[in-house]
């Protein structure tokens, strides 16, 4: 627009010699490779700082790491609005929670200094694969590349009248420093060992120990022990570089994990490398047209979901907390850390569809801990410290079943299938805890429900966890869900009596279903409905003491497995149209901060929906089952573009490592899983023109809609390899297969397309059980 104003004060002639040299500079830009927004590659549209400044509870983190690798570090703060950093990270061990070692670059010798150093900082960059910060105060330019097990810094002095001393320290553990080279290690949780082997490129001249009371770092010699160890190199030292292994086996194979990633002290070609297999896995989607904000966030939340689970096999061997043991990995990598609570809904099934075969390690993974624990029942949370029960359910079992629904068939079924089992007949379900069952748990089983305190009413079971209380209706929803995904692998393993005595289990949220109000609603251990009782605001902090960080408005949909029922337990389409309604158009009853002090999870509001937290998920993709697909397109697109943005603030509540941005990246491409375990997909709305997803095999399915945009999200028709299709879903054999889904679009709502054709649910039950 400018240069056309330019225009219009010249000369034709002045005109045309303009136009030549605007036409010239755009051809030496493209020589000299400057792109457009529309050709940048997958990796240069991944913004780690979006989400980073958080609505109301955790933050994303902008972390720098190769997909699922086990080496993974980001700034150590708080959050983006912190103006300091703890020193420099060098591994991350748990998502979100945990690091291990930090690093401390020094320019003068103070008389006394904590185990890492705080630095103003400026001048940050984050890539996926890179990392780049200036520390004010000593004037040093900080650059960092990691590998899967290993990683280098490169320090770049200001000035070589400087005093240069290096910080090292464990938290909770011993460093070893000789010659030029670190190794040592630090406990995490009293039982978990991470180690290190550091070498870096100019010998010190003297190395010193932090003394732990005073705080005086003590010089004397080449070789010292400590928490913490300094290094003091020549004032003449402009660059140094520190390239380092990590290992959960030990300080040996800590080395043995450097040698076999970085030879080199060239952090330029670590970073390449690691761009290189940056590109590869975003690379497996490819997506045209929409917005560059679109890609931005497409990529971003594609880069989030490789954050975790992580490969921590090391040459054959791997380091297990469940047991506590090294084991052989038989040729399989071992995965871990995982909230499984949070991924089972669309990570897991995003990697069956993109990276079967890792999925299939992780799925090993899974069975292996089973084997390695005791009571052999399966992780809900594994992580590098071990298996933590957080939140509810059993969702592990879900992951087994989708991915063998789909065709994958690289782990135990039979196996996995006497572990889900055994987990579901013995493990409590109590949140939060890993115990046998109890009496509340037993209840459940005779039952069908999880019995529920009165409001007010004392705590009587001493099982019961102080903060997350019983969860009643969430815990019974769980359990449904997981009994459905438990009868689909028995089916799977041709146990058809067992299959269909936990189909029938699966049908247990009707025992709370009020069918005066349309909610699951608690009921107390003689079977009666909690009274009275605000479907928005009852249950206390999290609503937990009924439900879990969500209110009743959430689960009221959360029985993702069985639709079906729902529509007829709600009285039919358009009384469950109309709940769904309510939930998006039903104002909070009090102000943003007393509503928020009591349900903090549950920000991203539109109405009493929350697009902040995993059980929301699936909800605006329910319209598909009543008939309605055009309101499933109008939602879809209101909510992402409302809720996801390429942003500091661009995550509406906490992302868990992939557990909200594998929402993003399904719905972005136009399709979704509702009900992992079900070989379908929800068809939504596509943000993209072309999306052209790489299989397995070399195949690729290409979902195509010209012309699609936040005006033009509503389907007119559609074909699936050339044949109409009025159905608002697709089988995942139809997918897989490779082939072509077109989807005409248009800024008006077509009602009648895929209104007649619901996707498929959970099987009936039989007529005398339907009786019951």
């Amino acid at each position: 627009m400018i240069a056309v104003m330019c225009l219009r004060n010249f000369s034709s002639f002045g005109r045309a010699a303009l136009l030549l040299s605007l036409f010239a500079a755009l051809s030496a830009c493209q020589r000299r490779g400057v792109r457009s927004e529309h050709s940048l590659e997958p990796v240069d549209c991944v913004n780690p700082y979006m989400g980073n400044i958080s609505h109301l509870l955790v933050p994303t983190f902008p972390t720098v790491h190769l997909p699922n690798g086990m080496m993974r570090i980001y700034p150590e703060r708080r959050d983006y609005t912190v103006e300091t950093l703890a020193g420099l990270p060098l591994i991350v061990t748990n998502h979100r929670e945990r690091s291990a070692f930090r690093l401390s670059p020094l320019s003068s010798h103070p008389d006394s200094v904590g185990r890492f150093v705080t630095y103003e900082y400026d001048q940050e960059q984050i890539k996926p694969y890179y990392y780049r910060v200036l520390l004010d105060e000593p004037d040093i330019e900080v650059e960092f590349a990691p590998a899967y097990q290993s990683a280098i810094y490169r320090l770049s002095f200001a000035k070589d009248t400087q005093r240069q001393i290096i910080l090292l320290s464990s938290l909770d553990g011993e460093l070893e420093a000789t010659g030029r080279s670190i190794s040592g290690y630090q406990t995490l949780e009293g039982k978990t060992r991470v180690y290190l082997h550091m070498q870096y490129d100019r010998k010190p001249l003297r190395v010193g120990v932090r003394d732990e009371q005073t705080g005086r770092i003590v010089f004397g010699g080449h070789e010292r022990i400590g928490k913490t160890v300094a290094l003091e190199f020549p004032t003449d030292t402009r660059r140094l570089h520190l390239r380092y292994g990590v290992s959960l086996i030990s300080a040996q194979q800590a080395k043995a994990n450097l040698s076999k990633e970085i030879q080199t002290n060239e952090l330029d070609m670590v970073a390449k490398h690691g761009r290189h297999e940056w590109s590869k896995h975003l690379g497996r989607i490819k997506v045209e047209g929409g917005t560059a904000e679109d890609r931005k966030v497409f990529y971003t939340s594609l880069y989030r979901t490789y954050e975790r689970m992580i490969n921590i096999s090391e040459d054959g061997r791997y380091y297990s907390a469940i047991d506590g043991q090294i084991h052989n990995d038989e040729g399989i990598p071992f995965y871990t850390d995982d909230w499984i609570w949070d991924t089972y809904r669309a990570v897991h099934p995003l990697r069956v569809l993109i990276d079967p075969l890792k999925q299939q390690h992780m799925l090993v993974s899974f069975v292996r801990m089973a084997e390695q624990n005791p009571e052999g029942w399966l992780p809900t949370f594994p992580e590098v410290t071990g298996d933590t029960h957080r939140m509810n359910g059993n969702h592990g079992i879900a992951t087994f079943a989708d991915a063998y629904a789909k065709g994958l068939t690289g782990f135990n079924l039979v196996s996995a299938y006497q572990a889900a089992k055994k987990t579901m007949a013995e493990k409590s379900f109590l949140p939060w805890t890993r115990i046998p069952k109890g009496p509340l748990s037993k209840y459940m089983d005779e039952h069908g429900y999880f019995p529920a305190l009165r409001i007010g009413e004392r705590e009587t079971d001493p099982r019961v966890t102080l903060w997350e209380k019983r969860q009643a209706v969430a815990v019974t929803l769980a359990a449904a869900y997981d009994y459905w995904t438990l009868s689909q692998m028995a089916r799977f393993v041709g146990k058809d009596a067992e299959a269909q005595e936990y189909l029938r289990k699966s049908y247990d949220y009707r025992t709370l279903f009020n069918y005066k109000t349309g909610f699951f609603h608690p009921k107390d251990d003689k079977g009666r409905f909690i009274q009275p009782f605000d479907y928005e605001l009852s249950g206390g902090l999290g609503a937990r003491d009924y439900y879990d960080e969500n209110n009743a408005y959430t689960y009221r949909w959360d029985v993702q497995h069985n639709p079906a029922d729902l529509i007829y337990l709600m009285g039919g389409r358009e009384q469950f149209i109309k709940y769904l309604d309510e939930t998006f158009r039903t104002p909070l009853s009090k102000s943003k901060w007393e509503f928020y002090s009591q349900l903090p999870d549950q920000s991203g509001n539109v109405g009493q929906f929350s697009m902040a937290n995993e059980p929301s998920l699936h909800i605006p993709y329910l319209y598909n089952y009543a008939g309605a697909p055009w309101k499933t397109q109008r939602s879809i697109r209101k909510l992402i573009s409302s809720w996801f943005r390429n942003d500091l603030m661009g995550v509406p509540g906490d992302e868990d490592g992939g557990g909200l941005s594998a929402f993003v990246v399904f719905s972005m491409m136009g399709i979704y899983p509702v009900t992992p375990g079900l070989p379908v997909y929800n068809i939504g709305t596509p943000f993209f023109e072309r999306v052209t997803m790489q299989l397995d095999g070399g195949r690729l399915f290409t979902i195509e809609a010209p012309k699609a945009s936040a005006t033009n999200k509503y389907i007119q028709s559609a074909k699936l390899n050339g044949k109409a299709l009025d159905r608002a879903w697709l089988k995942h054999s139809e997918l897989i297969e490779g082939g072509t889904l077109e989807l005409q679009m248009g800024p008006h709502p077509n009602k009648l397309w895929g209104a007649n054709t619901p996707p498929p649910s959970a099987d009936p039950l039989p007529d005398q059980e339907r009786r019951k």
